[in-house]
């Protein structure tokens, strides 16, 4: 079901609004400003979180953990064949599929922290060999979250390993193009599936870019 442009504009504005409150916490000195900023980001989690009590305090405590300048998160995606098939693993979350990734990790670079999600989420070892794109996930039709995020897709060469679920997957495997099951739509949208099977038959395009 399409999600409605009304609802992802008040989100991103949400967002906005946080990004504003949460660099102005860091960086303000005066007692009037931090109370300001942190009414900003009050206003922000009843945005993102609608009428109901407990989910505005749980937006709240989740704005509350950010810390420092306000940037976008970055979300590492990986893409892996093997005969034509891709990989793709169940989310236990929402029982879609997706491309296995995550959030990517302090202290490691986008190619690392890519090889440790697919790894973690699917038990298969892989090297990052090339970044088929770099998207903003606001401009994409995904459904809404409170952050920002940039979603890096690497394709990867599979080196070993073997399926292996996860605390956060249930099923893995390889799909053929026109077998994909259906889809965690907040990760991985069906215009991205068939951009990396597009990728696998034309190896010399370049990196995509919103």
């Amino acid at each position: 079901m399409p999600s409605d442009p009304r609802s992802d504009t008040l989100i991103q504005m949400a967002q906005r609004i946080q990004a504003i409150a949460q660099t102005g916490l860091t960086y303000a000195t005066s007692p009037y400003d931090v109370e300001r900023y942190s009414e900003l980001s009050a206003i922000a989690a009843g945005m993102i979180a609608g009428p109901e009590p407990d989910g505005i305090h749980l937006a709240s405590r989740l704005f509350a953990e950010q810390r420092g300048y306000a940037t976008p998160k970055v979300d590492v995606r990986g893409v892996v064949f093997q005969e034509d098939r891709l990989l793709l693993v169940r989310e236990m979350e929402d029982g879609g599929w997706t491309l296995p990734g995550g959030w990517a990790e302090v202290g490691q670079s986008a190619a690392e922290s890519v090889e440790r999600e697919v790894r973690e989420e699917s038990g298969y070892i892989v090297k990052a060999v090339k970044l088929l794109a770099c998207w903003d996930r606001d401009r994409h039709p995904h459904p809404p979250i409170p952050f920002h995020a940039y979603k890096l897709v690497f394709l990867c060469d599979l080196m070993g390993g073997a399926p292996s679920a996860s605390s956060e997957t249930t099923e893995v495997g390889f799909f053929a193009e026109d077998q994909i099951p259906p889809l965690s739509l907040t990760r991985t949208l069906p215009e991205q599936i068939q951009f990396v099977f597009e990728a696998m038959r034309n190896p010399a395009a370049p990196t995509a870019f919103d």
